[in-house]
């Protein structure tokens, strides 16, 4: 293998490992759920994705292919991750949040978390 090619794959490897690193230190070191979420969400899918890169380019360096198995994984946890926090941060605010100490919304359906909607519909003129 090329030198280039190995140290473009050992960038990968370290740039992954820092970011999983701090993932993993601000999952520990932030204090309530919300921020705790941030953290693992953000840094870890990149490093995840680091290492998806670092995979990617050895194969396509050991075989001449590019690897279709690293796109789908790839296009997987990019998808699912952010779903995945807004459901979490969603259940934490159905939770521990009360309407009372939400600021005023700029709708006329308050915050859709909490309120129910109105019977009948506005029109679109009326918004």
């Amino acid at each position: 293998m090329h030198i280039l090619t190995e140290l473009l794959i050992s960038i990968f490897l370290i740039m992954s490992g820092v970011f999983g690193f701090v993932g993993s230190y601000g999952l520990v070191k932030l204090k309530n759920s919300l921020q705790r979420l941030h953290a693992p969400t953000k840094a870890t899918t990149l490093g995840v994705g680091g290492v998806i890169l670092a995979s990617l380019v050895y194969f396509y360096a050991e075989t001449g292919h590019v690897s279709v198995h690293e796109l789908l994984v790839s296009l997987f946890l990019f998808l699912t991750a952010p779903i995945t926090a807004n459901f979490i941060a969603k259940a934490y605010l159905a939770q521990n949040v009360r309407s009372e100490d939400l600021p005023p919304s700029a709708t006329a359906f308050g915050w859709s978390v909490y309120d129910e909607p109105p019977e009948t519909m506005p029109d679109a003129k009326d918004l």
